[in-house]
């Protein structure tokens, strides 16, 4: 019996929004949030009993971002800019790893939020992303050594390397 989609939305929401916030930014993470979790509730009655609902949810959400990131690339373009905040209110090694991540080449950004921000083996990483879990670790691993080099480039301040964060223990059967 599936539980009630309540419960899909308050386990599964944060990994959710994690995954829509590597993928199209703060800024519009909310919206694909929302449109991945109506689109699921529409599919939901659907899905099959032993489906694994992470990686279904994940799914829908990395397709949800790419819309909205293509919707962004269709919007005119408008001179206003809004002002950024102080200074003082914004973390500057976040903001200096945000960008970073945020300069990734697709694949190598999206490889590392669904493995290591969400969890997912490599199998499923490759499912989502197209391609073996052999690519899907090669576009992490790279992912994780471009990051490396650029907020511990020569033009920066030496910043303690932070560790780099390990997947969640894998469901049982499957490979990492």
């Amino acid at each position: 019996m599936k539980p009630p989609f309540e419960h899909i939305v308050t386990r599964y929401g944060p990994a959710v929004l994690r995954v829509c916030r590597a993928v199209v930014g703060a800024d519009d993470a909310d919206d694909a949030w929302s449109e991945t979790f109506l689109s699921a509730l529409r599919a939901y009655p659907a899905l099959d009993g032993g489906a694994n609902v992470e990686a279904w949810l994940v799914t829908i959400a990395h397709r949800k971002s790419i819309d909205l990131l293509r919707a962004r690339k269709r919007r005119p373009i408008t001179t206003d800019v809004l002002p950024e905040p102080p200074a003082a209110q914004v973390d500057a090694e976040r903001l200096d790893l945000e960008r970073a991540i945020a300069a990734l080449p697709d694949k190598q950004r999206h490889a590392l939020a669904y493995h290591y921000l969400i969890g997912l083996p490599y199998g499923e990483v490759a499912g989502i992303l197209g391609g073996s879990p052999d690519a899907a670790r090669k576009a992490a691993s790279e992912g994780i050594r471009t990051l490396r080099l650029t907020l511990d480039s020569p033009q920066r301040a030496p910043m303690p390397r932070p560790p780099i964060p390990r997947p969640l223990m894998p469901r049982q059967g499957q490979q990492r």
